[in-house]
């Protein structure tokens, strides 16, 4: 998060935060659970995206927070592709060690893809 809020500073850009909520299996045993998985997720982030804005905010930047369900690189390119992104800022490593097991990693996979520039951060 310093990174982005540097060049937030530095450049004057915007900070778009943007988290993933991950399609359930559809073996998934009741709407209940269905449910209660997708409140807790979605507490999680609102969360993590919170003090992100806490964080960016005495440093002047204006946050945009977006949390979409989906397949994470899928999602995160197309939300880059629509917004007309310059740099996507992404950590090393995700929420989800499912992912980086599946495709190698979340973060090169995003790089690979994405419509502009990747810059990855430990």
């Amino acid at each position: 998060m310093a990174v982005a809020i540097d060049l937030v500073k530095r450049y004057g850009a915007e900070l778009h935060l943007i988290s993933v909520i991950e399609e359930l299996p559809k073996y998934v045993a009741t709407l209940d659970v269905v449910e209660e998985v997708r409140a807790e997720a979605l507490r999680h982030y609102q969360a993590i995206q919170e003090e992100a804005s806490r964080q960016a905010e005495p440093h002047g930047a204006k946050t945009y927070d977006a949390i979409i369900p989906g397949h994470e690189v899928q999602t995160i390119v197309q939300h880059a592709e629509q917004g007309r992104f310059d740099l996507l800022v992404v950590g090393r490593y995700g929420h989800s060690a499912r992912w980086l097991k599946h495709l190698g990693s979340t973060s090169s996979q995003i790089a690979f893809h994405a419509p502009c520039t990747v810059l990855v951060v430990a």
